[in-house]
């Protein structure tokens, strides 16, 4: 983060799957599932919380390791993407959560614009899940 939180900029990190370095990563696959990588992921988010990041997305990584990170840096607001729901917050990509993105979907998504009403509707109904905690859902939406 060099310099950036020095100068008062506020910095959001990435953990898990970073979809800009996937292929790096074997693919689109669940990151931390083993203890070596989900320590080394827990090491990594603590490393960020001390050097001042202040928000941390978790991409993509069991729900319990999720928990974990949150639970060892309470100042760090985690946001998880298929992360489980014992999180600060819950972010999907909108083409993921309106159903119009080509291919197959991840399992930690959900299609709220199945229900039809529009784009709004659509959004009205994700933050109404996220805020009553039925998304994500731990049998569908976590790993």
């Amino acid at each position: 983060m060099d310099g950036g939180v020095e100068r008062g900029i506020v910095v959001c990190a990435h953990l898990g799957l970073t979809p800009q370095s996937a292929s790096a990563l074997g693919g689109y696959r669940v990151q931390g599932r083993d203890e070596a990588a989900a320590d080394r992921l827990a090491r990594e988010a603590r490393a960020l919380a001390d050097a001042g990041a202040a928000m941390l997305v978790l991409e993509l990584v069991p729900a319990a390791l999720a928990r974990r990170v949150q639970q060892e840096n309470p100042a760090l607001m985690v946001i998880g993407i298929g992360a489980g729901g014992d999180v600060a917050g819950q972010v999907l990509v909108l083409h993921d959560m309106l159903g119009v993105t080509a291919g197959p979907m991840p399992r930690f998504v959900r299609d709220f614009g199945r229900e039809g009403g529009g784009i709004r509707e659509a959004l009205r109904r994700y933050v109404a899940a996220v805020k009553e905690g039925s998304f994500p859902d731990a049998a569908l939406h976590t790993y």
